[in-house]
């Protein structure tokens, strides 16, 4: 499992005072309100924030970092991820997974054949969709409903699900 949770990217700077426009990449993007410090991942290190302001415009999130009060002290982290202990992160309802605890888990079939390994998650308006990287290089989608995925051991690194008819044959 991972330590830490990705929350967000940084997409541009807004205005002159330091303050940057965030991708977020979390479920709920109102959680930056109750989040008082974020990892800036530099590309060398982790550096920890304060956050001292967050405002929303569209499907952005505007954050102010303690200390950082220009432009130029803001802008060379254009396109860097923003990420959160676990600890900090909402807690998870009754059958309910981080994405990066999902990826890289092997993917069998309810009769015990190996699928492939859980390669990302699609999300769409109706229900998420898993998407299964196949030992011949193919993908296969599986929508995340309870039909389909049957059950999820995180400390055995595997997803057992029951593939609706004829979506292997695609």
């Amino acid at each position: 499992m991972e330590d830490m949770l990705r929350v967000g990217v940084i997409s541009s700077t807004h205005g002159v005072r330091g303050e940057v426009k965030v991708f977020p990449t979390t479920d709920d993007a109102a959680r930056f309100n109750d989040l008082k410090t974020v990892f800036l991942d530099t590309g060398k290190e982790l550096l920890k924030l304060e956050i001292s302001g967050v405002k929303f415009f569209k499907n952005m999130v505007i954050l102010k970092f303690k200390g950082y009060d220009n432009i130029n002290d803001i802008e060379c982290y254009r396109g860097r991820e923003l990420w959160i202990t676990r600890d900090q992160a909402v807690p998870l309802g009754e059958d309910e997974n981080f994405v990066a605890d999902l990826i890289g888990l092997s993917v069998v079939t309810d009769e015990g054949e190996p699928l492939g390994v859980m390669k990302d998650v699609m999300f769409t308006g109706a229900n998420d969709v898993y998407v299964v990287e196949r030992e011949n290089g193919k993908e296969l989608l599986l929508p995340a409903i309870k039909d389909c995925i049957l059950d999820v051991d995180l400390e055995a690194g595997v997803m057992k699900v029951h593939v609706l008819d004829g979506l292997l044959d695609l």
